[in-house]
C-alpha cells in the first residue's frame, strides 16, 4: 500500500472508540478515518469513506458483529474485517470467520500489537490473538457431514494447490509456504488466489477454516 491504512472503529461503547481512537491514530502508517455504535451504521460508514480495515465489535444491540461483517463481505471490494471483542467462546470466533472476517482480537491485547495485527489484515494476511488461536487448535475437528464437505472442497483442488491450502491452514505465510514448497511469493500468491476462486472463498482466514474442518486434510 502506497498510503495510510485507513480504518473504521466499530463498537457500542464511546470509550472503547475513544480509546482505540486515540491509540491506533497515526501509529504506523494508520488512520482512523470513521466511527459507528452499532453494525446498523456500518453500510453509510463504507458509502461515506474508502476503508482498508473495519474494526468490529461482535456484541451490539441492533446489528451485531457477526451481521454486519456478513454485509460487508457481500460488498464490492470490500475492506478487511477485524473482530475486536471481549468474547472468544468458539460459535462466535467460527461464526465470525465464516462471515468473512480477516481475523479476531481480544481487547487485553497489547496495543501495539492491535496495531501490527490491523496492518497485517490490510496486507491480506490472517490475524488471530494467541488465546483465540490455541482455543481453535484445541477444539475438536468437524465430523461427520461438516468434514465430508470440507475434505470434499480440498478434493476439487489439484496437489498443487492443495499443498498450498494446508500450508495456509497451518498458518503459514506466503514466503513460508514458498521456502516449504520451493515456490516464488508470486506464485504462491497466484496459487491462493486460484484456491480462493475454485472454492469460493473471501479470503486465508476462511480458508484456514475450511482446511480446519476437514481435519487438517
Amino acid at each position: 500500500m502506497t498510503g495510510p491504512v485507513r480504518i473504521a472503529i466499530v463498537d457500542d461503547d464511546a470509550l472503547v472508540r475513544s480509546g482505540l481512537r486515540m491509540m491506533l491514530h497515526g501509529t504506523l502508517g494508520i488512520e482512523v478515518v470513521g466511527e459507528a455504535a452499532d453494525g446498523a451504521e456500518v453500510p453509510g460508514l463504507l458509502d461515506a469513506h474508502p476503508l482498508d480495515v473495519v474494526l468490529m465489535d461482535l456484541r451490539m444491540p441492533r446489528v451485531d458483529g457477526i451481521t454486519a461483517t456478513t454485509r460487508v463481505r457481500a460488498r464490492a471490494n470490500p475492506p478487511a474485517v477485524v473482530v475486536l471483542t471481549t468474547f472468544d467462546t468458539e460459535d462466535e470466533v467460527l461464526g465470525a470467520l465464516r462471515a468473512g472476517a480477516a481475523g479476531y482480537l481480544l481487547k487485553d491485547m497489547p496495543p501495539a500489537r492491535i496495531a501490527a495485527a490491523v496492518l497485517a489484515a490490510a496486507a491480506g494476511e490472517p490475524v488471530l490473538s494467541p488465546d483465540v488461536a490455541r482455543r481453535l487448535m484445541a477444539s475438536a475437528a468437524s465430523v461427520g457431514e461438516a468434514r465430508a464437505r470440507a475434505r470434499a472442497s480440498l478434493d476439487r483442488l489439484t496437489g498443487r494447490e492443495r499443498d498450498v491450502a494446508l500450508a495456509v491452514g497451518r498458518g503459514a505465510s506466503n514466503a513460508e509456504v514458498g521456502r516449504e514448497l520451493y515456490l516464488s511469493v508470486p506464485t504462491v500468491k497466484a496459487h491462493v488466489s486460484s484456491v480462493l476462486d475454485k472454492l469460493g472463498l473471501e479470503n486465508r482466514t476462511q480458508l484456514a477454516v475450511l482446511v480446519r474442518d476437514a481435519g487438517g486434510a
